[in-house]
């Protein structure tokens, strides 16, 4: 793997957990986790607090989206293409397989008379 490629995942995931909890932390039409901290939002108003959560949601989700794109070209294969078809024309030119033989003739096993 491309090491630019895992730096970006790490950071998509860390991405999706803040996302996580800042849509968690949002007022819901009943009582939130928002709810939990009253303080928060009489210091700062409550408006401007919902107003904070929904642009860095809205943020999160922009980063996660453009990442994510950008994590897709990383994984390019260069000009590694294969032709598939030109595959199974090789397969289909080389020389088909032979039938199996006839068995080979066994002598039959000898059985001996049982002893009294």
């Amino acid at each position: 793997m491309n090491a630019l490629f895992v730096i970006l995942t790490v950071l998509i995931i860390l991405a999706a957990i803040l996302l996580i909890i800042v849509v968690l932390l949002q007022n819901g039409k009943g009582e939130g986790l928002a709810s939990n901290f009253v303080s928060a939002n009489q210091t700062l108003g409550v408006r401007q607090t919902a107003d904070l959560l929904e642009k860095v949601t809205w943020g999160l989700v922009a980063f996660i989206l453009v990442v994510s794109i950008v994590a897709s070209f990383t994984t390019g294969s260069g000009n590694t293409a294969i032709d598939v078809t030109d595959q199974i024309e090789n397969v289909a030119g080389d020389a088909q397989p032979a039938f199996p033989t006839a068995p080979v003739q066994q002598e039959a096993p000898t059985q001996d008379a049982p002893a009294n």
